[in-house]
């Protein structure tokens, strides 16, 4: 009498025993999955801004040169170091005008005060570029912001840095010019995700 309920009760833990092997597999080959596709998005260009936050100011400058080449820009070099005379990377735009760009890799938290931007004209001029471009991994300070838009400056801060990063082309992101920072609730939520 007892035999099939034992006979049962083995099959039901065999049956669940298979069950959970099964869904560890799936778990562990889904996350070796995922492991495997960030790191060639990684290796294709895609960083997060996190990975980006990590980098050394002079990985920072050899992502955006790779940004720059990614969107079609020719000559494209790091210049980046000791006498660069404010430029970090300089080429050409797809269309042929000269570009200078200058990098700052700062902590989120920071902002961009409207003299780090003023050096980016001597640079400009330097350099004889028709075209400036600021790249931040932070946001601009209001005063910055408007002596981009005044002075025609490209100013990509950390929110288009991200959008630019993940496959929109510098053009698109030039469009915009350090606008999009957001309104009073972004930045509260900015100050509170980042301690700013």
């Amino acid at each position: 009498m007892v035999w099939p309920y034992l006979l049962a009760v083995g099959v039901a833990g065999g049956l669940g025993a298979l069950g959970w092997r099964l869904w560890r597999t799936d778990r562990l080959l889904r996350s070796r999955d995922r492991t495997w596709r960030r790191q060639e998005a990684v290796k294709a260009g895609h960083r997060t801004l996190a990975d980006v936050d990590k980098m050394s100011g002079t990985e920072f400058e050899e992502l955006v040169a790779e940004l720059c080449r990614r969107d079609g820009c020719s000559e494209v070099r790091r210049v980046g170091g000791a006498g660069d005379q404010g430029a970090d990377v300089v080429g050409r735009l797809p269309d042929g005008r000269a570009m200078v760009v200058q990098c700052k890799r700062y902590a989120p938290k920071s902002s961009i005060a409207s003299r780090e931007l003023r050096d980016l004209l001597g640079s400009k001029v330097h350099f004889g570029a028709d075209v400036a471009v600021f790249v931040t991994t932070t946001r601009l300070s209001r005063p910055a912001e408007d002596f981009a838009r005044t002075n025609g400056i490209v100013a990509i801060h950390r929110d288009l840095l991200g959008l630019w990063n993940n496959g929109a082309l510098l053009a698109a992101v030039a469009s915009v010019n350090g606008a999009g920072q957001g309104d009073r609730n972004h930045q509260r939520r900015w100050k509170k995700t980042y301690g700013a």
